[in-house]
């Protein structure tokens, strides 16, 4: 009997790293969100999991899907400064990064600050913007700071910025070059609801009966334990195995003939950080191969480009995506 009980005292699971009060937050932060959104599970996810790996997001949709509304309550259930950038044809770069302004009390320029000044920053349609607004975005986005008239300003931490596009309507847009979407942890995809999913956003329509959606949503965490809970995610145990397991994905899409562009090491970098932040939504404190699989597809989906031969085919970049996780063997 005595052995018995030595076994399963042996067998029992604790983690390393204490990940309950991440865990916490996380579900508290979703119970804010099913309040309005119905559904996108998987995009919820996807999106608290960018925000633990300290990773940015570019979300795309057909309109009317609740990609920007999703945004705005996902920052609304954080307790941390908030800014919306509209993109449009006529933005200029000052428009978002800020200007500076002659003082004429003490005859010197000083640096008015623009919205991009935040902890979450939402773009609604990037693609809108022409290139030299786009292009504003690529120090501040990797390097968190921005460097005017020679002079760097830093951004406050956490710092993450949240990009919504329309892939339908491609009239006067700007196609975001490879370089920044590069610097997109996530690309995440949002589909249609299904015929439930449809019913129950009309009945809560139908029940709002002239209240604001988001009136009842409530802030939880704010900018100290984000800041702790992506520390602890860094912390997240991963073998070797499966680093080299990552590798031989991403190897793989460069050798691939279906593929024009393949990944580079940002997106193997990225990988391990969206497997880690996955495993902690899990609730382990340790990768396995399963949190890379979740995380191949979103963050290798926006990085490779299909050879001209195969896109008039039809084949897409997740199908091959696909394709290669199924033929790279999991490690044991």
């Amino acid at each position: 009997m005595a052995n018995t009980e030595t076994t399963a005292s042996d067998l029992s699971f604790t983690n390393r790293i204490d990940l309950s009060e991440l865990q916490d937050g996380i579900a508290l932060i979703k119970s804010e969100i099913s309040k309005v959104i119905v559904g996108q599970k998987g995009m919820i996810d996807m999106l608290i999991a960018s925000i633990l790996a300290n990773g940015h997001s570019l979300i795309e949709g057909v309109p009317g899907v609740a990609k920007t509304i999703s945004a705005k309550l996902l920052a609304k259930s954080l307790d941390v400064g908030f800014s919306r950038i509209q993109f449009t044809p006529d933005l200029m770069p000052s428009d978002i990064l800020g200007t500076s302004v002659f003082n004429m009390k003490n005859s010197e320029f000083d640096f008015k600050k623009g919205p991009i000044f935040s902890n979450m920053i939402l773009i609604d349609e990037i693609n809108r913007a022409p290139a030299k607004t786009q292009a504003a975005l690529f120090e501040v986005m990797e390097e968190r700071q921005v460097t005017i008239d020679g002079n760097k300003y830093k951004m406050e931490l956490p710092f993450i910025v949240l990009a919504t596009q329309n892939p339908v309507e491609q009239e006067g847009t700007y196609r975001l070059p490879e370089a920044q979407l590069d610097r997109f942890l996530f690309k995440i995809d949002i589909d249609y609801p299904n015929i439930d999913e449809e019913v129950e956003i009309l009945n809560r329509e139908q029940n709002l009966q002239g209240k604001g959606k988001t009136d009842h949503v409530t802030a939880h965490l704010n900018a100290t334990k984000i800041i702790k809970f992506q520390g602890l995610v860094e912390q997240i145990k991963i073998e070797a195995h499966l680093i080299k397991y990552i590798a031989d994905m991403i190897v793989n899409t460069r050798n691939n003939p279906f593929l024009y562009l393949g990944a580079s090491p940002r997106a193997s970098i990225a990988i391990l950080k969206a497997s880690k932040a996955f495993a902690a939504m899990s609730g382990r404190d340790f990768v396995t191969p399963e949190d890379i699989k979740r995380a191949a597809i979103p963050v290798l989906q926006h990085r490779v480009i299909v050879t001209p031969e195969r896109e008039m085919e039809g084949v897409t970049t997740k199908q091959i995506i696909k394709q290669i996780i199924e033929a790279v063997e999991i490690p044991r």
